[in-house]
């Protein structure tokens, strides 16, 4: 890396401030208020609270091989990175294109459900009008550093834990008839309540859905105080997230009772709130699940941000692209900021002119797509990490982490995905044989071939850049820390 070259605002994230992007991007508030008691609608299952156990146990053997080869290879676009070194540069550039077509599905489909979240608790105005205010809030955060946004979407990430395990307190504590603690358990985390006819895969993936954004925290490598930061950023933002959100459905089908929840008679988590602690906590979480999704948007923005500037640095993208914040507190990666602005914003404006429902088409389409890249990307790279670790490019990791997650995570991996093709027609809403979910794969599939059509070129005409791709990392003792910038001597 040359002197010179542009740098993020370094060592100035630590664990907490990690872990919280991370969470934040799952967004805990609309997994309860949304994600939990759609999956029990869906599934008519019991075994909701264990589905979301299960995913746990998948993410983590996933995560290991990703964050143990994000120690090696710390960068802003971390697949990007890592399937590049693991792999070859043409496979890194496929991890970027699906990576940002994943994160802005994810983000973009954020704005009809606060939109509509809205429009609907104030009784005006078009969803697409709270839409553009919201889009502008997360423009206005992407201007300042990763550790002032960590500081600002902490305070409502901690809000919002509270009222979930207020939630989940209130629940396990007012049980409906025969869903008291032991019983409710033994419906909730029997096995057999994961094996239901024609839900167990529809289940796996709705639990799913609500980790992706959990692997975020290394998206913040360059600013990470140090890698044991980002190793435990991401253990909490997986771990932490999987038991809320198992204890949070194990309350809201204990609360209800899980007959109720299974026949679709089910009462929402505010009226609980309401009736336990009063409509002032009721109306906190309302609020809540408003900042919730604003705080999961701003998150997967800056993630994508990242992603654009890592490229731009290495020449990828336009060198523009690279743009940060100047002086002793800045560092934020403005050109990325704005190039994630004017995706979400085509992306809306097509979608809105094109007179799309935002909850029955926009966001199930776009939450899909999302998804799928997020699952696909961890699983890409946990292969990637076994021939990193096979290459002889790690460090002294034991067999555990070098072979046995990336075959397990690897695998599992795969297996999740045949899963969520399965059940790909539920979440979008098609009707049974209906060809258009071969679309959400054309997406992906069309920017995988883009991104290898790229490489040829990079290969032919700048082979410099081809070959330092998953490379530009800066060498900290020759480059300028932005946090020295302002001092004169």
């Amino acid at each position: 890396m040359r002197p010179g070259m542009t740098v993020l605002a370094r060592y100035s994230m630590g664990p907490a401030a990690l872990a919280g992007a991370a969470i934040v991007a799952s967004s805990p508030q609309t997994v309860l208020n949304g994600g939990i008691p759609a999956t029990y609608a869906a599934t008519g299952a019991a075994g909701v609270p264990l589905s979301f156990l299960v995913i746990m146990t998948v993410m983590a053997f996933l995560a290991v091989p990703y964050v143990a080869v994000g120690r090696h290879v710390p960068h802003g676009a971390p697949f990007y990175a890592q399937l590049a070194r693991g792999g070859n540069p043409t496979w890194g550039l496929a991890g970027a294109a699906v990576t940002f077509i994943g994160y802005s599905a994810l983000q973009a489909s954020l704005y009809p459900l606060l939109g509509s979240t809205v429009a609907g608790l104030v009784g005006a105005g078009e969803w697409w009008m709270w839409a553009i205010v919201a889009w502008l809030a997360v423009l206005l955060l992407g201007q300042y550093p990763g550790a002032v946004g960590a500081r600002v979407l902490g305070v409502l990430l901690a809000l919002e834990i509270a009222v979930v395990l207020l939630f989940i307190l209130a629940g396990l504590t007012h049980p409906a008839a025969g869903a008291g603690t032991a019983a409710g358990a033994g419906l909730a985390f029997a096995p057999s309540s994961l094996v239901v006819a024609g839900a167990t895969s529809t289940l796996l993936v709705y639990a799913a859905a609500a980790f992706a954004g959990t692997e975020t925290a290394l998206a913040y490598a360059e600013e990470a105080t140090s890698y044991r930061a980002m190793a435990i950023g991401s253990a909490a933002a997986i771990g932490g997230g999987g038991l809320l959100y198992c204890l949070a459905s194990w309350a809201y089908g204990a609360w209800n009772g899980f007959a109720d929840v299974r026949n679709g008679t089910a009462r929402q988590p505010l009226a609980l709130l309401g009736e336990v602690y009063g409509s002032g906590i009721a109306e906190l979480s309302t609020l809540l699940l408003v900042t919730s999704i604003l705080a999961a948007q701003a998150s997967f923005g800056a993630a994508i941000a990242r992603n654009v500037f890592a490229l731009a640095r290495e020449g990828v993208l336009p060198v523009s692209w690279q743009k940060v914040s100047p002086g002793a507190k800045g560092g934020a990666p403005l050109g990325g900021t704005a190039v994630q602005a004017v995706t979400s914003a085509v992306v809306l404006t097509v979608m809105a002119l094109a007179g799309a429902d935002p909850m029955t088409t926009i966001f199930p389409w776009l939450s899909t797509i999302g998804a799928v890249c997020v699952l696909a990307l961890l699983t890409a790279t946990s292969w990637s990490a076994y021939t990193f670790f096979e290459k002889g490019l790690g460090g002294n990791e034991n067999v555990f982490v070098r072979r046995v997650c990336p075959v397990a995570g690897g695998t599992l991996g795969v297996l999740a995905l045949f899963f969520m093709a399965g059940s790909i027609g539920t979440l979008l809403g098609t009707e049974p044989g209906s060809t258009r979910p071969w679309l959400v794969t054309a997406v992906i599939g069309g920017g995988v071939l883009t991104a290898m059509l790229v490489g040829r070129r990079l290969r032919r005409t700048r082979p410099d850049v081809y070959r330092g791709i998953g490379r530009g990392v800066p060498d900290g003792r020759t480059v300028l820390d932005p946090a020295l910038e302002d001092v004169e001597v």
